[in-house]
Formats: structure tokens, sequence, C-alpha cells
């Protein structure tokens, strides 16, 4: 059987059994609406386990060099969506598709959720743009290098902008009609403050080896039994984001300086790593069940209450915490106007534009040609329309909410 018939037959299969599992949870609620006595409230019995066909028991290493194939022979999206089928199947195939899959540090590749909270490659950066929605407030990150006419693009994140009394929230998730905290499809969020000078980035999964301290809040507007047990109310403070005042508008451009909470500068040394998790409990494991210590009481405050100038306290690391700046422009004589080097990937000046290096100290030992390397860019294409490539050590998830933080207006700033 030919590779295309395997992923034909992969395709055809998943459907079937995400149909089969539908119906019967429909039939098992209309059964208990037309039943009119009072159930006992004890647990229900397990469901049974779902067949999951011919392929579910193949042998181990005839399985492993399917999963190859595909791997090596879808590289792109929408076609790449075939590996998450594989990842879909049953435990045995997700086991061996995680870990035949790299991490988009090794191969330069999205494909699962958990992706976009890794580092992203080291030599070439991966290059996205950005649709905005005034109307609606949204803006969605899509694979690619520029929008594809049949609208085939593959979105990775989704954020919606909330305008508080105090400052504006920027609600960033996997989906783009579900914005809710209370959601597994919520990745993190970005905050301001009411100058809009200052961003604090927090992550809904705590980064790996850091100690950060997270900050358990659920909102008022969600009644607790309305949250999963599955998903602890928790934000992780991973980044901070600082505009320079320029109420005169003598400095030119825009001046942004970030501090990577949980990446320490050793990351972009000889021989450094980036922290790098390995798990997305809420999406790949629907059966999770909560540890002992997700299952004790979250302390519930007030998100409104909360405040940029207290923000949480995060632990002492040993590691000193890697620091971004923005490339500072030069001026044209000829066109009159600061300008800076996109290689192509930008066509529309804009105050919004920037590209950002590291901020390092000569006593750190990194050399030259990494500190000019550009991590995090971001410019104009068009009405509504940005791009972004980033690289390493910046996850797509944390360089978008760094981006995000050039749509909010910023009088004192420009």
């Amino acid at each position: 059987m030919s590779l295309r018939s395997i992923v034909r037959e992969l395709k055809e299969m998943r459907d079937g059994i995400g149909s089969t599992s539908k119906r019967g949870a429909e039939s098992k609620h209309w059964l208990s609406r037309t039943k009119s006595h009072v159930a006992p409230d004890i647990l229900a019995t397990p469901f049974e386990p779902i067949q999951q066909g011919q392929w579910a028991n193949l042998p181990s290493e005839l399985l492993l060099d399917i999963i190859q194939r595909i791997e090596e022979s879808e590289t792109s999206w929408p076609a790449r969506a075939v590996v998450v089928f594989c990842a879909s199947v049953c435990k045995s195939w997700r086991s061996i598709t995680r870990e035949i899959v790299k991490t988009p540090e090794q191969c330069g590749r999205i494909t699962f959720p958990i992706s976009l909270k890794q580092p992203g490659p080291r030599d070439s950066p991966i290059q996205c743009f950005i649709r905005r929605n005034k109307e609606t407030s949204t803006y969605l990150l899509y694979f690619g290098l520029v929008p594809s006419e049949n609208d085939g693009n593959k979105l990775l994140l989704a954020a919606k902008r909330i305008r508080r009394a105090t400052g504006t929230d920027f609600i960033i998730s996997l989906a783009a009609d579900d914005f809710s905290r209370a959601s597994n499809k919520y990745v993190g969020k970005l905050r301001s403050n009411f100058l809009g000078t200052k961003f604090t980035i927090f992550d809904s999964q705590a980064p790996n080896d850091v100690a950060i301290q997270p900050n358990c809040q659920s909102s008022r507007r969600f009644h607790s039994k309305q949250v999963s047990p599955r998903l602890p109310a928790c934000n992780y403070l991973v980044s901070t984001v600082s505009y320079e005042l320029n109420v005169l508008c003598t400095r030119g451009p825009r001046r942004m300086y970030c501090v990577m909470n949980s990446i320490p500068v050793s990351a972009i040394q000889e021989g450094g790593n980036a922290p790098t998790p390995a798990s997305y409990p809420q999406i790949f494991d629907e059966h999770f069940s909560p540890s002992p210590a997700l299952k004790e009481k979250v302390p519930v405050t007030d998100l409104n209450s909360a405040s940029l100038s207290e923000p949480p306290v995060s632990s002492q690391c040993s590691a000193e915490q890697l620091a971004l700046k923005n490339r500072a422009p030069r001026w044209h004589e000829q066109l009159q106007c600061w300008c800076l080097n996109f290689k192509g990937r930008v066509s529309v000046a804009s105050v919004k534009n920037f590209q950002l290096v590291a901020a390092v100290d000569p006593s750190h030992n990194i050399s030259a040609e990494e500190q000019e390397k550009v991590i995090l860019q971001f410019g104009k294409i068009g009405k509504d329309i940005f791009t972004m490539d980033y690289c390493y050590p910046l996850s797509t998830f944390q360089a978008f909410a760094i981006c995000l933080s050039s749509f909010d207006t910023k009088p004192a700033c420009e």
C-alpha cells in the first residue's frame, strides 16, 4: 500500500471516530431528556474504548517507518496536518509521533500547539504575518510569507484587545473564536499600563527549568464551576516590554526594551540553551487527571485589581535574564525618514516597525555577530497586514505578544 493510501485512510478513520463519538453523545443526551425519573447521583459507567481500526496494532518498527516517511514528506502546511492526524490515532501512534517530530529549533517547522511555546530555529527565522481587524479588535497570526489568495494559511495564534479603565489586555488564544480564560484554548495574555508604556506578558504554562512565581487568578466574570479542573487559573510572568517616554517628540522613533524573565542570557552564549517545554497537557492529554497539587484550592483574586506597578513577585533565578532592545534606525537624507534594513519583508513606513537585538554587557562574552543578529522583526506591508519574523531564543507566543504591544496606543512615546 502506498504512503498516500495510508494517509488517506488515516484521515477517513479519524473523521469516522469523531462522528461516532458525537452521535453517541447526542443519543445519550436525548435519552436523558425523555426520562422523567430522577437518576441517583453515582458515577457513570466508563466509556468503552473506541475501536481504532487496523492501524492501531501495527508492529512498532513498521509504525516508526510509516510516521518517519510521513513526517519527511509533509513539510509545509496544510499538508503537514497529516502528521497531527498520526498523533490522533491512539496512544502508541501519539508517543512515536512525538518521538519523531522535532522542535522548531531543530527542524524549523511548527507542528503541534506546543511548538508555539518552543524556541525558534537558530539559523533562519520563522516567517509569519499578522492580520488586524479593527472592527472586532482581533489580531490573527498566520504561518507563511504573505497572505495567500485562497485563504489557506495556517492560523497559529489569535488575540483580542480588551480595553480597561487602567489599561489594555490582549487575550491570546489558539482559536479565533474563543478568547475565554476558562477555555483550554487560552495561551496567555499581554497587559499594559494606563499610558501604554509598560507591558507584561503572562504565560498560561510555566517555562521549563525556570523558577517563576505563578500569578494564580480567576476573573469574577467566570463562575468557579465553569472553570475546568484540568485548567488551573494561573498566569506566569515571562516577559516585560517597556517603551521610552517621548512626550516632546524630540528623540526620533519609538525605543523599546524587553526583559525575558524566562530566558537566561546564557541561552545566546556558545553552547547555551533556552527553556523548551515538552508537553501541552490541555491539548494532547484529553484524559489528563489533575495532580494533587492542582486539586488544592487556588487563591482567587480580581484580575482588574492587578496593576503593573505591583507585578507578581518572581523568585530570584541564579541565571541573569536576557534583555532585548530595538535596533536604532538611521536617518535617510534623500527619503527624509528613519530607515531599517528589513531585507524586503517590510514595505510600508510605520511607527510600529521595529527590529530587536540582544542587549548584553561586554562581560557576557557574546560575539559581535550574535549581538547584531535580529531576533525579532515586525513591520507593515499593507492595510492591516504586518509581517513577523522571529528566531531563537524566542518562541512564537513570546514574539507575537511583543508585537501586540506595538499595536496599543502610545501617545507619550511618539
